[in-house]
């Protein structure tokens, strides 16, 4: 399997532990008629036990070959999704932000991406990762 152009990494800084079974999803930006656009979902998974999501992209289809797959769009707004609350209430805490959204531009579509974030039950941050 070709490496995903996009991958995460979630650390729960409240325990100061990796963030194990956040739910994660990948949306692109389409833009539509009469101002109006929407995120349309591309693919999601899950944290593992390091709290890393290494395949956050489509699977090859009939449709579209693994080179045709793998592709970001230059220029293309992205979004990913991390559920936060369904993590925290795992854990037996509550939580101010029920999921946090990181947009980003793909300026190199040939770059990686990678979107680190730290959270706890009332804050986050996240950074242009490598």
């Amino acid at each position: 399997m070709s490496k995903s152009p996009i991958t995460c990494h979630v650390l729960d800084s409240s325990v100061g532990k990796p963030a194990a079974g956040v739910e994660v999803t990948v949306q692109e930006y389409h833009a539509l008629a009469a101002a109006a656009a929407v995120f349309e979902p591309l693919a999601e998974g899950v944290t593992d036990s390091d709290g890393r999501c290494m395949q956050l992209w489509p699977k090859a289809t009939e449709q579209k070959s693994a080179e045709e797959r793998k592709k970001l769009k230059a220029g293309t707004l992205y979004k990913v999704v991390f559920k936060t609350k369904d993590y925290f209430e795992s854990t037996g805490h509550k939580c101010f932000y029920p999921w946090v959204e990181i947009t980003f531009e793909v300026s190199d579509p040939d770059e990686h991406y990678h979107i680190p974030l730290l959270i706890s039950p009332y804050s986050y941050t996240t950074y242009r990762g490598s």
